[in-house]
């Protein structure tokens, strides 16, 4: 059986969730694939790389709305996906590529919502008119799809409800995984003096996209809440636009101004960095308004971190409420955002001083998280759930 994994993402041009998921997933089947008889192809935008096919976007196309890149490369991608029996799509960035070969080529398409456009409405901001156009392509996509594959019981209900014409058989939840043996606790201290951390201080740890997904402004309207003692710190990457960007940059400035200990690093830090900045967080937090599983919970478990998060989406999933960390209620209006700002702001101030308060209770949570981390999110048993779902795809498809 060969299958076509397509992807926008894929090492090293990784920059979120779905993107760690798939070099993960890859890695895992390639290993089973050795005693299958299998052949595991990946398909991704960009530069060429080892181990994948990439396609730039097409010449034509180089001015156009990124959407409309976008969908330029997926036509590219589902003409190389000729001779596979299976395509697996993720996100919507290759969705369509993956309908596409599907239609073309006859072969059943496996397809991996890692998160919904219905339910990203500030993706206009970014993409304007082309938000219309991602939607489309997801929505055909999904509709049409033999399987869809959830990474989490949260985001499974998301897809049906989001999509009500689709057959609830078709979805099935696969959570998203972890490496244990990667992500484990460092506690050298080198990247932190490099990065200008105090080991010996109590650090509040934040690491994602300035995104309005990943809930960032509210951390920062939290922190004149949160203990003075301690460091904030924003591992926060590329913004969605100039300026969200802006508006982010201004607001840590006015935080800068009214407490101290405040450090924004920015861009993309590499594994090692990021793995010593979770070991020694005194809190991971995760202030997301929307997140249909959020590895980055896992590794900051795996870490041996303890977690603030939201109770959104697959997060409570991940989680453990008590155990591994402290959840914190959100009530949304239907485009995500809190209803009540100030009093999430509060809520998650109190969490985290909860447990900046209580170091032997923190250091038992990310304990906790270590084991579950381990023993519920193993890649091994992921990747064999999947190949599953290939071979049952494939047999109802003949």
């Amino acid at each position: 059986m060969r299958v076509d994994l397509l992807s926008r993402e894929y090492p090293p041009d990784v920059y979120g969730g779905a993107g760690v998921h798939v070099d993960y997933l890859v890695r895992e089947l390639r290993e089973a694939a050795r005693a299958l008889d299998d052949e595991i192809r990946v398909h991704c935008f960009g530069d060429e790389r080892p181990g994948a096919t990439a396609y730039g976007v097409p010449g034509a196309l180089a001015g156009a709305n990124p959407a409309l890149q976008t969908l330029g490369v997926d036509v590219a991608m589902a003409e190389g996906c000729s001779g596979a029996d299976v395509v697996h799509s993720h996100t919507w960035y290759a969705n369509l590529a993956g309908h596409m070969a599907k239609l073309l080529y006859g072969i059943p398409h496996v397809l991996t919502t890692h998160s919904l456009e219905p339910l990203r409405p500030w993706k206009a901001e970014q993409l304007g008119g082309g938000y219309a156009l991602s939607s489309w392509a997801e929505r055909t996509a999904i509709l049409a799809a033999d399987a869809v594959i959830a990474v989490s019981a949260g985001m499974r209900r998301d897809v049906l409800s989001a999509y009500p014409e689709l057959d609830p058989d078709r979805v099935s939840v696969i959570h998203n995984g972890i490496d244990t043996k990667i992500y484990a606790p460092d506690h050298g201290t080198g990247h932190l003096d490099a990065l200008g951390i105090d080991p010996g201080r109590p650090s509040v740890v934040f690491v994602g996209r300035v995104t309005r997904q990943k809930g960032l402004p509210h951390l920062l309207r939290a922190a004149s809440q949160i203990d003075p003692e301690a460091q904030l710190v924003l591992c926060a990457g590329a913004a969605d636009t100039p300026a969200l960007e802006a508006e982010v940059a201004a607001t840590v400035a006015d935080l800068k101004d009214r407490r101290e200990h405040v450090l924004w690093i920015p861009g993309m830090l590499s594994r090692d960095a990021l793995i010593q900045i979770l070991t020694h967080a005194s809190v991971f937090v995760c202030p997301s308004i929307y997140e249909p599983m959020g590895i980055v919970n896992l590794e900051a478990m795996a870490c041996g971190a303890p977690v603030v998060a939201t109770a959104t989406g697959g997060i409570p999933e991940v989680v453990a409420d008590g155990e591994t960390g402290l959840l914190v209620p959100l009530e949304q209006a239907p485009d995500g955002t809190p209803y009540d700002p100030a009093r999430f702001a509060g809520d998650l101030a109190s969490r985290i001083n909860a447990l900046l308060s209580d170091p032997s209770k923190a250091r038992a949570m990310g304990e906790a998280g270590r084991t579950r981390a381990t023993t519920r999110f193993s890649w091994s048993e992921i990747a064999h759930r999947t190949h599953d779902l290939y071979g049952q795809t494939l047999s109802r498809h003949r």
